[in-house]
Protein backbone atom coordinates (compact mmCIF):
# COMPACT_ATOMS: atom_id res chain seq x y z
CA UNK A 1 0.00 0.00 0.00
CA UNK A 2 1.22 3.76 -0.88
CA UNK A 3 0.60 6.62 0.77
CA UNK A 4 0.55 10.35 -0.98
CA UNK A 5 3.74 11.19 0.60
CA UNK A 6 5.52 7.88 -0.99
CA UNK A 7 3.73 8.61 -4.50
CA UNK A 8 6.40 10.54 -6.96
CA UNK A 9 5.27 13.03 -8.99
CA UNK A 10 5.63 12.65 -13.12
CA UNK A 11 5.32 16.38 -14.49
CA UNK A 12 3.79 15.80 -18.11
CA UNK A 13 3.54 18.86 -20.76
CA UNK A 14 1.39 18.46 -23.51
CA UNK A 15 -0.28 20.21 -26.77
CA UNK A 16 -3.69 19.32 -26.97
CA UNK A 17 -3.37 18.88 -30.36
CA UNK A 18 -1.00 16.44 -30.24
CA UNK A 19 -2.80 12.95 -31.03
CA UNK A 20 0.82 11.64 -30.26
CA UNK A 21 0.89 13.37 -26.55
CA UNK A 22 -2.82 12.44 -26.14
CA UNK A 23 -2.62 8.84 -26.46
CA UNK A 24 0.73 8.95 -23.92
CA UNK A 25 -1.57 11.01 -21.65
CA UNK A 26 -3.78 7.86 -21.16
CA UNK A 27 -1.17 5.93 -20.84
CA UNK A 28 -0.11 8.14 -17.73
CA UNK A 29 -3.97 7.19 -16.27
CA UNK A 30 -3.03 3.72 -16.90
CA UNK A 31 0.50 4.07 -14.85
CA UNK A 32 -1.21 6.05 -12.21
CA UNK A 33 -3.21 3.28 -11.33
CA UNK A 34 -0.75 0.39 -11.13
CA UNK A 35 2.68 2.48 -9.84
CA UNK A 36 3.23 5.50 -7.22
CA UNK A 37 3.18 8.05 -9.26
CA UNK A 38 0.64 10.99 -9.57
CA UNK A 39 0.79 13.26 -13.01
CA UNK A 40 1.34 16.96 -12.54
CA UNK A 41 -0.03 18.53 -16.31
CA UNK A 42 1.85 21.56 -17.62
CA UNK A 43 1.00 23.13 -21.03
CA UNK A 44 3.51 23.56 -23.99
CA UNK A 45 3.37 24.39 -27.62
CA UNK A 46 3.83 22.60 -30.73
CA UNK A 47 2.97 26.39 -32.23
CA UNK A 48 5.55 27.70 -30.00
CA UNK A 49 8.21 25.43 -30.85
CA UNK A 50 7.86 25.41 -34.54
CA UNK A 51 8.04 29.42 -34.24
CA UNK A 52 9.46 31.07 -37.31
CA UNK A 53 10.46 27.82 -39.38
CA UNK A 54 9.26 27.38 -43.53
CA UNK A 55 9.91 24.69 -44.05
CA UNK A 56 7.05 22.96 -42.90
CA UNK A 57 4.13 21.52 -44.96
CA UNK A 58 1.71 24.35 -45.38
CA UNK A 59 -1.20 21.71 -43.91
CA UNK A 60 1.18 21.82 -40.79
CA UNK A 61 1.46 25.50 -40.75
CA UNK A 62 -2.27 25.50 -40.71
CA UNK A 63 -2.17 23.23 -37.78
CA UNK A 64 0.18 25.71 -35.67
CA UNK A 65 -1.39 28.60 -36.90
CA UNK A 66 -4.87 27.19 -34.92
CA UNK A 67 -3.09 25.50 -32.10
CA UNK A 68 -1.89 28.81 -29.90
CA UNK A 69 -6.04 28.88 -29.39
CA UNK A 70 -6.46 25.91 -27.14
CA UNK A 71 -2.99 26.11 -25.28
CA UNK A 72 -3.63 29.81 -24.69
CA UNK A 73 -7.33 28.82 -22.93
CA UNK A 74 -5.50 25.98 -20.56
CA UNK A 75 -2.81 28.77 -19.29
CA UNK A 76 -5.99 31.12 -19.00
CA UNK A 77 -8.35 28.63 -16.64
CA UNK A 78 -5.38 27.77 -15.27
CA UNK A 79 -4.44 31.20 -14.03
CA UNK A 80 -8.19 31.72 -12.92
CA UNK A 81 -8.67 28.51 -10.88
CA UNK A 82 -5.33 26.76 -10.48
CA UNK A 83 -3.38 24.36 -11.89
CA UNK A 84 -5.65 21.76 -10.72
CA UNK A 85 -7.84 22.08 -13.62
CA UNK A 86 -5.32 21.59 -16.85
CA UNK A 87 -5.77 17.51 -16.82
CA UNK A 88 -9.60 17.79 -16.48
CA UNK A 89 -9.89 20.30 -19.10
CA UNK A 90 -7.22 18.21 -21.31
CA UNK A 91 -9.14 15.34 -21.28
CA UNK A 92 -12.12 17.10 -22.44
CA UNK A 93 -9.98 19.02 -25.29
CA UNK A 94 -8.38 15.44 -26.11
CA UNK A 95 -11.59 13.75 -26.00
CA UNK A 96 -13.01 15.89 -28.42
CA UNK A 97 -10.03 16.59 -30.57
CA UNK A 98 -8.83 13.25 -31.09
CA UNK A 99 -11.56 10.61 -30.27
CA UNK A 100 -14.23 12.52 -31.65
CA UNK A 101 -12.91 14.12 -34.60
CA UNK A 102 -14.48 17.48 -33.51
CA UNK A 103 -12.79 20.64 -35.17
CA UNK A 104 -10.23 23.16 -33.19
CA UNK A 105 -12.44 25.88 -33.37
CA UNK A 106 -14.48 27.71 -30.64
CA UNK A 107 -17.34 25.46 -30.71
CA UNK A 108 -15.71 22.62 -29.38
CA UNK A 109 -13.35 24.56 -27.17
CA UNK A 110 -16.60 26.00 -25.16
CA UNK A 111 -17.83 22.15 -25.05
CA UNK A 112 -14.97 21.25 -23.52
CA UNK A 113 -14.88 24.39 -21.07
CA UNK A 114 -18.42 23.62 -20.08
CA UNK A 115 -17.84 19.97 -19.77
CA UNK A 116 -14.95 20.66 -17.36
CA UNK A 117 -16.90 23.09 -15.48
CA UNK A 118 -15.23 25.78 -16.39
CA UNK A 119 -16.91 29.15 -17.65
CA UNK A 120 -17.69 29.36 -21.60
CA UNK A 121 -16.04 33.04 -21.59
CA UNK A 122 -12.53 31.41 -21.48
CA UNK A 123 -12.64 30.72 -24.60
CA UNK A 124 -11.88 34.25 -25.45
CA UNK A 125 -8.10 33.62 -24.60
CA UNK A 126 -8.07 31.71 -27.52
CA UNK A 127 -7.95 35.04 -29.79
CA UNK A 128 -5.63 37.09 -27.64
CA UNK A 129 -1.80 36.85 -27.03
CA UNK A 130 -2.60 38.17 -23.50
CA UNK A 131 -1.29 34.76 -21.97
CA UNK A 132 1.26 34.37 -24.73
CA UNK A 133 3.93 35.26 -21.99
CA UNK A 134 3.15 32.69 -19.54
CA UNK A 135 2.03 30.14 -22.37
CA UNK A 136 5.92 30.69 -23.47
CA UNK A 137 7.22 30.18 -20.12
CA UNK A 138 5.52 26.88 -19.16
CA UNK A 139 6.92 26.04 -22.66
CA UNK A 140 10.57 26.64 -21.93
CA UNK A 141 10.41 25.22 -18.73
CA UNK A 142 9.84 21.38 -20.61
CA UNK A 143 11.64 22.19 -23.58
CA UNK A 144 14.58 23.34 -21.85
CA UNK A 145 14.81 19.68 -19.82
CA UNK A 146 14.83 17.39 -22.98
CA UNK A 147 16.21 20.04 -25.59
CA UNK A 148 14.78 21.78 -28.85
CA UNK A 149 15.12 18.88 -30.71
CA UNK A 150 12.27 16.79 -29.48
CA UNK A 151 8.39 17.49 -29.38
CA UNK A 152 5.09 16.46 -26.90
CA UNK A 153 5.19 15.01 -24.96
CA UNK A 154 8.00 15.63 -22.45
CA UNK A 155 7.70 14.00 -19.04
CA UNK A 156 10.24 14.56 -16.11
CA UNK A 157 10.43 12.32 -13.25
CA UNK A 158 12.68 12.35 -10.25
CA UNK A 159 16.23 9.76 -11.03
CA UNK A 160 17.74 7.02 -8.75
CA UNK A 161 20.34 9.58 -7.35
CA UNK A 162 17.34 12.29 -7.07
CA UNK A 163 18.17 13.81 -9.93
CA UNK A 164 15.36 14.93 -12.49
CA UNK A 165 15.51 13.01 -15.51
CA UNK A 166 12.93 13.97 -18.43
CA UNK A 167 12.14 12.16 -21.92
CA UNK A 168 10.52 12.92 -24.87
CA UNK A 169 7.36 10.37 -25.22
CA UNK A 170 7.13 7.45 -25.31
CA UNK A 171 5.01 8.11 -28.46
CA UNK A 172 3.14 4.44 -28.88
CA UNK A 173 -0.37 3.20 -30.59
CA UNK A 174 -2.57 2.18 -29.17
CA UNK A 175 -2.32 3.49 -25.81
CA UNK A 176 -1.03 0.45 -23.30
CA UNK A 177 -3.30 -0.82 -20.58
CA UNK A 178 -3.11 -2.92 -17.56
CA UNK A 179 0.20 -4.02 -16.81
CA UNK A 180 1.47 -3.34 -20.42
CA UNK A 181 1.36 0.28 -19.42
CA UNK A 182 3.17 -0.43 -16.11
CA UNK A 183 5.48 -1.99 -17.83
CA UNK A 184 6.49 0.52 -20.11
CA UNK A 185 6.44 3.15 -17.78
CA UNK A 186 9.21 0.95 -15.56
CA UNK A 187 11.46 0.83 -18.83
CA UNK A 188 11.24 4.07 -20.08
CA UNK A 189 12.24 5.46 -16.45
CA UNK A 190 14.88 2.93 -16.40
CA UNK A 191 16.22 3.71 -19.90
CA UNK A 192 15.99 6.94 -19.55
CA UNK A 193 17.81 7.43 -15.72
CA UNK A 194 20.78 4.80 -17.37
CA UNK A 195 23.85 7.89 -17.60
CA UNK A 196 24.59 8.62 -20.99
CA UNK A 197 21.38 7.08 -22.79
CA UNK A 198 19.56 9.13 -25.15
CA UNK A 199 17.67 7.65 -28.04
CA UNK A 200 15.73 4.76 -29.06
CA UNK A 201 14.19 4.95 -32.23
CA UNK A 202 12.27 3.02 -34.92
CA UNK A 203 10.05 3.67 -37.86
CA UNK A 204 6.60 4.47 -37.73
CA UNK A 205 4.59 2.01 -39.83
CA UNK A 206 1.30 3.14 -37.87
CA UNK A 207 -0.69 6.18 -37.23
CA UNK A 208 -2.71 7.06 -34.39
CA UNK A 209 -5.12 4.91 -32.81
CA UNK A 210 -7.78 6.17 -30.40
CA UNK A 211 -8.69 2.69 -29.05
Amino acid sequence: MTTADSRKIADFWFDPICPWAWMTSRWMLEVEQLRPVDTKWHVMSLSVLNEGREDLPERYKELLAAGWGPVRVLIAAAQAHGDKVLGPLYTELGTRFHNQGLPNNRETIVAALEAAGLEAELADAADTDAYDEALRASHKEGITLVGEDVGTPVIAVDGPEGDRVAFFGPVVTPTPRGEAAARLWDGTVLVASTPGFYEIKRTRTKGPSFE
